[in-house]
């Protein structure tokens, strides 16, 4: 049960950091956010595009 719960912190962890990584890339707003969504999409995630900007405004600590 304790290694369960390492893979899902460590799971979680990386998914932060590459959210993170996009997110402050020397990348257009826009082409990150549809990336964003792309990848998402990949994982079977349905994710609209006014779901994909509040959740870049939570990680990037903005308010909408």
């Amino acid at each position: 049960m304790k290694s369960l719960t390492i893979i899902s912190a460590f799971l979680g962890g990386a998914i932060v950091g590459v959210a993170s990584a996009i997110l402050f890339a020397p990348e257009k707003g826009e082409d990150a956010r549809k990336r964003i969504a792309k990848i998402l999409r990949k994982r079977g995630i349905q994710i609209s595009d006014d779901e994909v900007d509040a959740l870049v405004a939570e990680l990037s600590g903005e308010k909408l």
